[in-house]
């Protein structure tokens, strides 16, 4: 057991150091969700009413509202950016040190989401502290309870950028292809805005935005903050990680993946 624990403890290690070393990568993930925050829900907050809607007990303003969905925004943001990391080291050939190891593909590729997850975790609670000042002011409790949905949303959410990042061959593309995945999910979501209201404008949308797992992951942490459990995000939530991170591992495998048909 002590080869497993070194050899997990050394990749959470190497992201550890590559995150801290990039600093402008932490404070990049902060300014989005800072700018949606302070800026935009400003000017919403006068136009968009939000009536009670679970898992809030009163109305609440906007700003309220829109914190959960920000938080999902860093993670999701970071999963892409952890898988951009992925294709850099598959150029640069340090994932193949890496996946020559005699530990299962399965286990390094998963203990490397894991690690892309707690970094995201940092920059998560980094900005709920700076929201609380703010004024948007969940339970305390709540923070910790929603360790278990974070933790499950950076999952997913990381699980869809390793897939992806198996089927892009250079470095140049995996840019255009985050902006085809991560503003759609973002947008066509419960991120900014009510489902109700969604549905309000359009039907489709609506439709579109309840099959996005994004939006599951936004309501898992937005209920989870304030101490309830939304079982059927919870639900999804489990059920697309376990199908993105089956296929990510599948993807990854040398004889039989994505992999297997780029040689």
């Amino acid at each position: 057991m002590s080869g497993w624990w070194i050899c997990a403890r050394g990749i959470f290690w190497r992201e550890m150091l590559r995150f801290f070393q990039q600093k402008e990568r932490f404070f990049a993930a902060l300014v989005r969700p800072l700018v949606w925050l302070f800026i935009f829900a400003a000017g919403f907050r006068a136009v968009l009413g939000l009536s009670i809607t679970p898992p809030y007990e009163t109305y609440v303003h906007y700003e309220v509202y829109v914190v959960p969905g920000l938080c999902g925004m860093i993670q999701l943001f970071n999963g892409m950016q952890s898988s951009l990391s992925m294709v850099y080291d598959r150029e640069t050939g340090a994932m193949r040190t890496l996946l020559v190891s005699p530990y299962p593909r399965g286990f390094l590729l998963t203990t490397k989401l894991f690690a892309s997850v707690l970094v995201s975790l940092l920059q998560v609670y980094t900005f709920l502290l700076i929201a609380r000042i703010w004024g948007v002011d969940p339970p305390w409790l709540g923070y910790l309870a929603a360790v278990p949905a974070l933790v499950l949303s950076g999952l997913v959410l990381g699980a869809i950028g390793l897939f992806i990042s198996s089927a892009v061959k250079q470095l140049e593309n995996f840019a255009g292809v985050m902006n085809f995945v991560i503003f759609p999910m973002f947008f066509a979501s419960s991120a900014l805005y009510p489902l109700w209201r969604v549905r309000e404008g359009s039907v489709l949308l609506y439709q579109i935005a309840q099959l996005n797992p994004f939006t599951h992951c936004v309501e898992l942490i937005r209920f989870a903050l304030y101490l309830q459990v939304n079982w059927l995000a919870l639900a999804v939530v489990l059920g697309c990680g376990a199908l993105f991170l089956g296929a990510a591992l599948w993807a990854y495998n040398p004889s039989r993946g994505l992999m297997a048909a780029r040689r």
